[in-house]
């Protein structure tokens, strides 16, 4: 019985990739023959045949990434909510100078 259910496992799991694949070949089809019609009115039209391209802007990239999202400057903090705080020499764990004035 486990045999059996093993091969009926692999026949099923290999039938659903190979609808996968067919699936994925099926869209490309699709996709190649659009693009071969509209390649073919261009060409009866007189217009260039230009190819389906992405841009990708890499500058754009790397300031967001090092200046973060905004007007293209550094990201800070609010001067409102900045608060001026005096720095105070800790000398010893257990002893606090007050700063000298």
């Amino acid at each position: 019985m486990k045999t059996i259910f093993g091969l009926v496992l692999r026949l099923v799991l290999m039938l659903a990739g190979l609808v996968f694949l067919a699936s994925v070949l099926a869209a490309a089809l699709v996709v190649l023959a659009f693009w071969l019609v509209r390649a073919l009115w261009a060409r009866l039209t007189g217009q260039p045949v230009s190819p389906w391209t992405f841009q990708v802007n890499r500058q754009a990239m790397m300031d967001r990434f090092y200046r973060g999202p905004g007007s293209g400057r550094a990201a800070r903090p609010d001067d409102a909510n900045v608060i001026d705080a005096e720095i105070v020499e800790v000398v010893d764990v257990k002893e606090i100078k007050p700063p000298e004035r």
